[in-house]
């Protein structure tokens, strides 16, 4: 990427405040191209709000979350720029998973035979036609992963894409984020689990009380604590809550 192309995801100073309280505060982290960046944090740090306002599902009250250089509305064609995986339990009970991608097929005006070949991706095609209130929640996951790569987009935005995973699943998601990654895509993804991001990134930014309290490449962070990503997190986050 050239110095002068805009990275792919790009938070400047993301501010948000719900009924008078500041979630997230001067969040600026950027990703670029070929690299899964792992948003860690606690429980209720701002991870899902800064994702949100990535994705431009919440304003934020100052600062700018850039796509390419652009607002996510601002996008050309949204679908095909970035796929996104936010709350994998919102799947209607009713509908069986092929019904689901189907209908997110023809929002993002994808061909039909694309669900097909997301559904074997992801390996689902054996219980594309269960209803979805028969899935468990690691198959859930990967049907609204299928959904977030329908479009073949050059970005993805994960919230906590790992929930109800299995250990097969595990390895099956770090192996496509890896593919993904490797093929010049740009994923940026949640978790409040230290493995999952330690297993998966490249790079780590870590939020704290709604602040970055560190972003680094994930091996920079593991130098610094003598390879221990759990320690780098405890260390970072001990020291934001004496400075809060």
């Amino acid at each position: 990427m050239s110095t002068l192309e805009p990275p792919p995801i790009e938070a400047r100073g993301l501010r948000k405040n719900f009924r008078g309280r500041t979630c997230v505060d001067d969040v600026r982290f950027t990703v670029g191209p070929g690299r899964v960046a792992g948003l860690l944090g606690p429980n209720g740090a701002g991870k899902t709000t800064t994702i949100r306002m990535i994705l431009g599902l919440a304003a934020p009250d100052s600062g700018d979350a850039l796509i390419f250089g652009r607002r996510y509305h601002d996008l050309a064609d949204p679908a095909r720029t970035v796929g996104a995986v936010l709350d994998a339990g919102s799947l209607h009970p009713a509908r069986t998973g092929r019904t689901h991608l189907r209908i997110a097929a023809a929002r993002a005006r994808v061909a039909d035979s694309e669900v097909e070949s997301v559904l074997d991706e992801v390996g689902m095609t054996d219980d594309a036609d269960r209803r979805a209130r028969e899935y468990s929640l690691g198959m859930r996951q990967r049907i609204a992963l299928a959904a977030a790569l329908l479009a073949k987009p050059a970005v993805l935005v994960l919230d906590e894409p790992a929930n109800g995973l299995d250990p097969g699943g595990m390895h099956w998601l770090r192996q496509r984020l890896r593919t993904f990654a490797e093929a010049g895509g740009t994923v940026l993804l949640s978790s409040h689990l230290i493995a999952d991001v330690q297993d998966i990134a490249d790079d780590v930014v870590l939020i704290a009380r709604g602040r970055v309290a560190a972003a680094s490449s994930l091996q920079d962070a593991l130098a610094s604590s003598g390879g221990n990503l759990e320690d780098f997190y405890l260390h970072v986050t001990e020291r934001a809550e004496v400075r809060a």
